[in-house]
C-alpha cells in the first residue's frame, strides 16, 4: 500500500437514527490500509445543522478527500461535497438527491409493494423508528444482540433533516460510486439503482440489509479504496 500522503483521506457520515460509531469496522480496515480517516457526528437535528459538521471535519483532513456517506448521509454528501477539498463521493445504501430534492420528497411516493420504514409519528419534530421493527428493516444481517442494541439506542432524526433540500449536487461536477444493498428494506435497491443511475455513479453491489456498513464492512471498505485509488490515479495523471 502507498503512504498516507499519496493517497486521499476519507470522511464518513453516517445517516439517521444513528451515530458515527456504526462506522468503527470499516474505519479499521481503512485505518490498517494505510488511510487517513474522520467520522463526521452528525447532530442530524437538520440538514444545514449536518453539512456544516461535516465541513468541520472536511476542513481538518489533507486533500484530497473521498466524502462518503450512509443512508441520509448521502443528502449530507451531496451538499458538502461542494467543499473544494473533495475529490470523490462514495454512497453505501443512500440517498443521492438532485438540486431541491430531500429524503422526503425522494420517499413521498413509494413503488408499490415497496418496503415501508417503520418511521413512529414525530415527537417533538424528531423521528424515530418502532424499535419491535428496527432489526427487520434496518439491521436484518446485523448480529441480533447488536441490532437490538442499535434500536434501543437510536438517535433523534430531526424533521429539518428529513425536509432538508439540497441546492447543489455535488455529483454534478465531481465522480461518484455507489453501492447498492440488495436487500435494503428501508431503500428499495431499484430506487438505489435510479439514483446512482442519474448521479453517473461506478455502481457495485453487495447482498446485505440496510446496515451493510456493519454487516459488510470489508464490502464497503472496498468501494471506498476503489474511489480512493481511481482518484489517486486521476490526479497523478
Amino acid at each position: 500500500m502507498s503512504s498516507t500522503n499519496t493517497l486521499p483521506s476519507i470522511a464518513l457520515v453516517h445517516g439517521g437514527f444513528v451515530n458515527g460509531s456504526r462506522w468503527e469496522d470499516v474505519y479499521r480496515i481503512l485505518k490498517k490500509d494505510g488511510y487517513e480517516v474522520s467520522v463526521v457526528q452528525n447532530p442530524t437535528t437538520s440538514l444545514e445543522a449536518d453539512v456544516a459538521a461535516t465541513r468541520l471535519v472536511l476542513a481538518a483532513l489533507a486533500s484530497p478527500v473521498i466524502l462518503v456517506g450512509h443512508s441520509y448521509g448521502g443528502v449530507v454528501i451531496t451538499e458538502a461535497g461542494n467543499d473544494p477539498k473533495v475529490a470523490g463521493l462514495v454512497y453505501i445504501a443512500a440517498f443521492a438527491p438532485d438540486k431541491g430534492e430531500s429524503v422526503a420528497s425522494l420517499i413521498k411516493d413509494p413503488p408499490p409493494g415497496a418496503p415501508v420504514p417503520p418511521i413512529l409519528p414525530p415527537q417533538n419534530g424528531f423521528l424515530f423508528l418502532d424499535q419491535g421493527r428496527f432489526a427487520e428493516s434496518f439491521a436484518a444481517d446485523v448480529d441480533p444482540d447488536k441490532a437490538a442494541f442499535m434500536a434501543s439506542s437510536q438517535v433523534p432524526w430531526g424533521l429539518d433533516a428529513l425536509n432538508g433540500a439540497v441546492t447543489t449536487p455535488a455529483w454534478k461536477s465531481k465522480p461518484s460510486w455507489y453501492l447498492v444493498a440488495t436487500q435494503d428494506h428501508m431503500i428499495p435497491p431499484p430506487a438505489q439503482h435510479a439514483m446512482a443511475k442519474r448521479a453517473g455513479a461506478a455502481v457495485s453491489e453487495t447482498a446485505a440489509s440496510h446496515s451493510l456498513y456493519v454487516s459488510k464492512p470489508r464490502d464497503v471498505a472496498a468501494v471506498i479504496e476503489k474511489a480512493a485509488r481511481e482518484v489517486a490515479g486521476a490526479g497523478r495523471g
